[in-house]
C-alpha cells in the first residue's frame, strides 16, 4: 500500500482509535455508553481491541499482512458497533462515526490487498 490517501487514512483511523481508547479511561461518558448498551462487561475488551487495531494499522505501514488484519478487525468492530447503535435505536447522526470508521477501515483493507486499483 503506497498511496498518500491510504497512508493518511491509516493515520486518521489509528489516531482516532487511540483517542477513543484514552477517552474510555478519562471520561465517565464512555463507560456510561457501554452501560446504556448493556455491554459494560466488554467495554475494556473493546478498548483493548481498539488499541491493538490502532497499533496494527501503524505497524502495518511497514508490514502489509498486519495492516490487512488490523483494518479487517477494526472494520468488524465498527460493524458490531453500528449494529449495537441500531439495536438501541440511536439516530443516524450518533451512528455516523461507527459507519465512517467501518467504511474507512474497509477502504484500508481493500488497499492493503491491492483492490484499490493502480497507485
Amino acid at each position: 500500500m503506497s498511496t498518500s490517501l491510504a497512508n493518511l487514512s491509516v493515520l486518521v483511523s489509528s489516531l482516532s482509535f487511540y483517542a477513543y481508547a484514552a477517552s474510555y479511561f478519562l471520561s465517565p461518558y464512555m463507560k456510561s455508553e457501554f452501560k446504556r448498551f448493556n455491554l459494560e462487561k466488554i467495554g475494556l475488551l473493546t478498548v483493548v481491541l481498539q488499541i491493538l487495531g490502532a497499533t496494527g494499522l501503524l505497524v502495518g505501514l511497514f508490514f502489509n499482512p498486519i495492516l490487512s488484519l488490523a483494518s479487517l478487525g477494526l472494520s468488524l468492530l465498527m460493524l458490531c458497533g453500528l449494529i449495537v447503535r441500531i439495536r438501541v435505536n440511536d439516530g443516524l447522526l450518533v451512528s455516523l462515526p461507527a459507519l465512517f470508521f467501518l467504511l474507512l477501515n474497509l477502504y484500508i483493507f481493500a488497499e492493503s490487498l491491492g483492490w484499490g486499483g493502480p497507485a
